[in-house]
């Protein structure tokens, strides 16, 4: 049976690329031969670039050669259709080869060109396909404010089938949030368009789209049936990549179903499809499902041989999701083989693509667009209404505009409703005023809560997280002890790097929620700096760094010796951040006549000057790797403005990359009062 198909999906291939190409083929030789044939001739031009779209999905380098001669005769002819619908399929060709940065910015080029020229149906399309490079690489946001855009464009001017695509491509970014009951709502929309239209392919193309769904969701009679019917459509329109799309779904339902041995089965089916397209990014999911089903029959080794494929493709075309399942999958697969520490390395890749795919900026920006589409919903009805409400008082007029009394009647009622509207209205405007000023300040608590989550969530979690697997290693017997304490030293680097952003956040969250206090005293700067210097020795030690204390004995500061405590203590531990090994660090002070200008300078990495604007931003989170890979929360300056400036003081910074860096603060000096002789 195998044989057999693998003969027919070879014909298949065959014919599906003989079809179209071959006449795209001869129509450009055609012309070639035709005694008026000129290279700019906008019809050869335009088979050349549909000619390169035909080799989407099966061989890329012709793809890539075609759209450069397509571009190149486009630009020499100045015709602008071919240009943008060049750049376009060289944006295909980067995406496909998983270099998204490079699509990106060739589908920026399209979209650009196609407003400039007004071209509304190529800019909408390069939209959609500038809102899936976002949306690959994790950036949700991004993606759904092109995506809402293509959309107003295609409603606009009534593009159905974008519009359609538009919707599938949404339900995807919800499918990568588990959110499978929204992705449903804008797969049904996609549905109910392409009924309208009549065209049975892209029909086919969403209900595939809907099988996948209702496989995730354990729907899996509504799922088999879903794709049945797909892949009727495909085999006898000849569509590899889509059929090998919908082989796969078939593997997947069957491996719900528990029934590997049919699920390898169909997995096999779309492998040898895969032979013959080139579609990195549709083989990964292939790839992942194979490994499953081998896991499930105790077929270990030939698992781990799929999943190193599927992380190395997802690698390849920096795919984030494929990363994340692989790297899970591979956690699993050298746990059974006692392999701990390649387990614990995938599994924290695992967490940390996970976090990324689930931040928390993503989650806001597909919530407001469930708002959005419940908003438009309620629209809808009360246009609705409103247009039944309206039909009803037609009728009314109809009647009583025959008695010129109940008219006037009418008409000053009408009069009556209208200053009572008015009234309404400056009574909403009120309201609406005293809202946002309630929103601004809820919105502002709503920030520094969102902050405080986020470290904890990205900065506290995954120390804590390892520490935990590898206490219940160790406790399982799954780890000995001397395979435990050769972590001592990480995990000791990993608790005093929780302290310290303990500390920072308790701070900081105090300043806040205006519960920190200044209260100012003598103090002894001189101590504060020595205390410091002690704490952190063993940091300093640890790379061999020097730190110069070139602070007065006995120089007082007017303060709150707290506040200049935690000042001195995170600039002192950036120093050591992000300076090299035998480094310097020097702290000292210049006393002047009204205040005192404290100094902590390293010869360490230096900032560019972009980083140095965003330095001491209010909300800014900014944080950078040092110089043994240490990382911080980003509070640290934030804190330290915020403090130096509750004793009335400045702080600023000199910098540049390479050539360490020297921040400065200045606190009021304790000034000597005498009294005047009598």
């Amino acid at each position: 049976m195998v044989v057999f198909l693998f003969i027919v999906i070879g014909n298949l291939s065959i014919s599906a690329q003989n079809s179209k190409r071959d006449t795209l083929i001869q129509e450009l030789e055609d012309l070639k031969n035709s005694t008026s044939f000129s290279a700019k001739d906008t019809l050869y031009i335009q088979n050349l670039v549909n000619l390169a779209a035909e080799y989407r999905f099966h061989n890329l380098d012709t793809l890539f050669t075609i759209s450069k001669k397509s571009l190149d005769l486009s630009q020499k002819t100045g015709y602008i259709n071919g240009e943008i619908s060049s750049y376009h399929t060289l944006g295909g060709y980067y995406s496909d080869k998983g270099k998204i940065d490079q699509a990106i910015e060739y589908f920026t080029k399209a979209y650009n060109l196609a407003a400039e020229h007004d071209q509304h149906f190529l800019k909408a399309r390069t939209l959609n396909d500038l809102a899936k490079e976002y949306g690959y690489k994790g950036e949700y946001s991004k993606s759904l404010k092109w995506y809402l855009s293509t959309i107003e464009i295609a409603e606009k001017y009534d593009y159905k089938n974008i519009k359609s695509i538009v919707n599938d491509n949404i339900a995807h970014l919800y499918l990568e949030q588990k959110d499978y009951e929204q992705a449903m709502v804008f797969l049904q929309r996609s549905k109910a368009i392409h009924e309208d239209i009549g065209n049975p392919l892209f029909l086919a193309e969403t209900l595939s789209n809907i099988a996948s769904t209702y496989a995730d969701m354990n729907e899996l009679e509504y799922a088999m049936y879903n794709v049945n019917i797909s892949i009727a459509t495909f085999e006898k329109e000849r569509i590899l990549e889509w059929l090998a799309y919908c082989y796969e779904i078939k593997g997947k339902i069957y491996l719900k179903k528990n029934k590997n041995t049919w699920a390898l089965f169909w997995y096999k089916q779309s492998e040898l499809l895969h032979q013959e397209i080139e579609d990195d990014r549709g083989k990964i999911d292939l790839l992942n499902g194979m490994t499953e089903a081998f896991l499930n029959l105790k077929k270990d080794s030939v698992a781990e041989v799929y999943a190193l494929n599927a992380f190395e493709l997802s690698k390849k075309i920096g795919l984030r999701s494929g990363i994340k399942t692989s790297a899970h999958k591979l956690s699993k697969i050298f746990k059974e083989k006692k392999d701990f520490e390649k387990s614990l390395y995938y599994h924290e890749l695992y967490q940390v693509t996970y976090e990324s795919l689930s931040a928390i900026s993503n989650e806001k920006a597909l919530n407001m667009l469930k708002t959005r589409v419940e908003y438009d919903q309620q629209k809808q009805q009360l246009i609705l209404d409103n247009e039944k409400a309206l039909a009803k008082q037609k009728i009314y007029i109809y009647v009583f505009i025959v008695i010129l009394f109940i008219f006037a009647i009418i008409t000053l009622l009408i009069h009556r409703n209208e200053q009572a509207q008015k009234k309404l209205n400056l009574e909403l405007r009120n309201k609406k005023n005293d809202l946002e000023e309630k929103q601004a300040y809820l919105n502002e608590l709503n920030q520094t809560k969102n902050k405080l989550f986020s470290i904890i969530g990205h900065d506290l979690r995954g120390p804590i997280g390892a520490f935990q697997g590898l206490l219940k290693l160790f406790k399982e017997g799954e780890m000995t002890k001397d395979e435990f304490l050769n972590f001592v030293p990480k995990l000791k680097v990993d608790i005093d790097t929780i302290s310290f952003t303990l500390n920072n956040l308790l701070s900081w969250g105090q300043t806040q929620m205006n519960g920190s206090i200044t209260r100012h005293s003598v103090t002894n700067l001189d101590c504060i700096v020595e205390e410091n210097i002690a704490l952190l020795s063993e940091i300093a030690e640890a790379k061999s760094i020097t730190i110069v204390n070139r602070i007065e004995p006995n120089c007082q500061i007017w303060s709150d010796p707290n506040q200049i405590d935690i000042i001195i203590r995170n600039l002192l531990s950036n120093a050591l951040k992000f300076t090299p090994k035998n480094g310097q660090i020097i702290i000292g002070a210049i006393q002047k006549i009204k205040t005192c200008e404290i100094y902590v300078k390293d010869n360490g990495m230096g900032m560019s000057e972009d980083i140095i604007a965003k330095l001491f931003e209010k909300d800014s989170n900014h944080t950078t790797y040092g110089t043994n890979d240490e990382k911080g929360t980003g509070l640290g300056l934030s804190l330290c403005k915020e403090m130096v400036e509750k004793n009335n003081g400045k702080i600023w910074v000199h910098s540049a990359l390479g050539k360490g860096s020297s921040f400065y603060f200045t606190i009021p000096r304790i000034q000597k009062r005498y009294k005047e002789s009598a």
